[in-house]
């Protein structure tokens, strides 16, 4: 198996743009819940937000995978 230029800077470019979506839907996920999650999960220790959120980024990151393979 040789070493491919173009697959590298396929791999490259289709991990930044999983990156971005899911960035992106972090900050959707982030507005469209009743205050802020940082605050939430972070100073108020809210455990029901962290794994709601946390099982929110699994799946996107489930379909982010599976779109971009």
């Amino acid at each position: 198996m040789e070493f491919r230029i173009d697959h590298f800077v396929n791999a490259v470019v289709y991990a930044a743009l999983g990156i971005v979506i899911y960035m992106v839907a972090l900050f959707v996920i982030d507005k469209a819940t009743p205050g802020e999650l940082h605050t939430e999960i972070f100073q108020k220790h809210n455990m029901a937000a962290a794994i709601v959120v946390g099982f929110m980024m699994l799946g996107i990151g489930i379909i982010i995978a599976a779109a971009v393979h």
